[in-house]
């Protein structure tokens, strides 16, 4: 193995949080989310809530042929990238881990998101659909370099470590990113700037400091050099993988209670700022009440979330190690339900929104933080990581495909989006029974010696059939 536990390595693994988190941060959470609501509302109609029976503002924009209310289309753009990342990475990652391309992967990702973020500069509402491949492009290029950046995780940090090097990451990526974020708020708001700009400094920024990942990681750790039909070899490696993973009792409980976490923590991430620009209430210069927070209002919350998501992911990281890592995260879980009902039933002001964006920073960097670590804590002694971590990855796009998609279903078909927080609730509570049943101990359905002498006598198989 060329991948040593030196602290260089760690090091620049981390840089790529500090990377490509400014994507996360400014283009899914904060400028890019306010300027694409600004530049859609110019067809702003009054619909009925079904659910509180009041009447409602919504801006409607078209594509596609079709009407759809301006936040419910960027519900389902974001669905349907990570719909994409689903189907593409399990095969890339078997790849990946049979051809010793891992490295090849994130760069490639890396380079597409980063392009397309730059690309965003040519946002424009008359030309929705082409405007919205553009941000399905970006979000494709931030998920898919992430599964190949996550499964590095194993390679270069012996278990005890995983924990205080993924909250590290996490860590750096939210000061990368403020810092960034509090660049481009100076210029739209002091210099008045076209928020363009912002998008363009992303990519860049994206770009340039992810060189740092991509020349200190190994190219190719465990010296894979698959050669022949790599598609059919990808298919037959992730599906040594499967069986793997569904031998292993508790790695596969961990699994399907972490597709119905993503469903709840991903959503929030993604969608919070706009309940902020639609369910919040504020007293404007002549006294009169406005819908909507201001943007530096928001902002400020935004940059709350990233600041206090620091000592809550090593906060996390600590807690694991006194409790455990399920029963730590059963704890943000009920945290999480407890922020979303305060949410739907108490958050109406912007005094209020931010003491509860303080609440889901804190719980947000100890579980994301604490979700990754944990996974590569339960994973078995394997040289196929990546091939693993595309289960990992897969199963959180697809929660955030439900996750978002009944965000946005449940605002277009009631009518306001406060009523979307009911979802994120009942995604909480099953996460958290599903966490309560994953074993203490790692238990096989077959021995795992067994397993292991069936998957090099399948590997063998798999290079001899390559050589020939």
């Amino acid at each position: 193995m060329n991948a040593p536990h030196s602290k260089r390595v760690q090091r620049a693994w981390s840089f790529y949080d500090w990377a490509n988190s400014v994507y996360a941060l400014v283009i899914s959470t904060a400028i890019f989310p306010i300027f694409y609501n600004e530049v859609t509302k110019t067809n702003v109609q009054v619909v009925r809530d079904k659910v509180l029976g009041e009447d409602v503002e919504v801006a409607i924009v078209e594509a596609f042929g079709m009407e759809f209310v301006n936040t419910e289309l960027y519900s389902y753009a974001i669905s349907f990238s990570l719909l994409l990342v689903a189907l593409l990475s399990p095969l890339l990652s078997g790849i990946a881990d049979y051809a010793g391309k891992k490295k090849f992967f994130l760069k490639v990702f890396c380079y597409l998101g980063s392009f397309a973020c730059m690309a965003l500069w040519w946002f424009d509402p008359a030309h929705m659909e082409l405007s919205m491949l553009v941000l399905v492009l970006a979000s494709m290029g931030y998920w898919s370099s992430l599964v190949f950046y996550n499964s590095y995780l194993p390679d270069i940090a012996p278990k005890e470590e995983h924990d205080s090097l993924s909250a590290r990451g996490f860590a750096m990526g939210y000061v990368g990113s403020v810092i960034l974020l509090v660049i481009n708020l100076v210029m739209v708001q002091v210099f008045d700037i076209d928020a363009r700009w912002c998008f363009l400094m992303v990519g860049l920024w994206w770009l340039g400091f992810a060189q740092i990942t991509l020349r200190r990681l190994p190219d190719n750790p465990y010296n894979h050099t698959g050669q022949g039909k790599l598609i059919t070899k990808g298919f037959e490696e992730l599906r040594m993988v499967f069986w793997d993973a569904w031998n292993a009792r508790r790695l596969w409980w961990y699994l399907v209670a972490f597709f119905v976490l993503s469903m709840g923590v991903q959503t929030v991430m993604l969608m919070a700022q706009f309940f902020g620009i639609k369910a919040i209430v504020r007293i404007d210069e002549n006294g009169n009440e406005v819908v909507g927070m201001e943007t530096g209002e928001l902002i400020v919350a935004i940059i709350l979330v990233q600041l206090i998501a620091i000592p809550g992911a090593f906060l996390f990281s600590w807690m694991a190690k006194k409790l455990g890592n399920v029963p730590s995260l059963m704890v943000a879980m009920v945290c999480w339900i407890a922020v979303c009902c305060w949410a739907f039933f108490a958050v109406h002001t912007p005094s209020e929104f931010w003491a509860a964006a303080s609440c889901i920073g804190f719980i947000m960097g100890g579980t994301q933080s604490l979700s990754r670590s944990t996974y590569s804590k339960f994973l078995p002694e394997t040289e196929d990581t990546t091939s693993y971590f595309s289960f990992y990855d897969v199963l959180e796009k697809y929660g955030i495909i439900i996750g978002t998609f009944s965000f946005g279903f449940i605002e277009g078909w009631t009518g306001t989006i406060r009523n979307s927080v009911l979802a994120l609730i009942v995604f909480f509570v099953i996460a958290l029974i599903l966490l309560k049943v994953v074993p203490k101990e790692e238990r096989f359905l077959a021995p795992r010696e067994e397993v292991k002498r069936r998957r090099q006598r399948q590997k063998k198989r798999q290079r001899g059939v390559a050589s020939e």
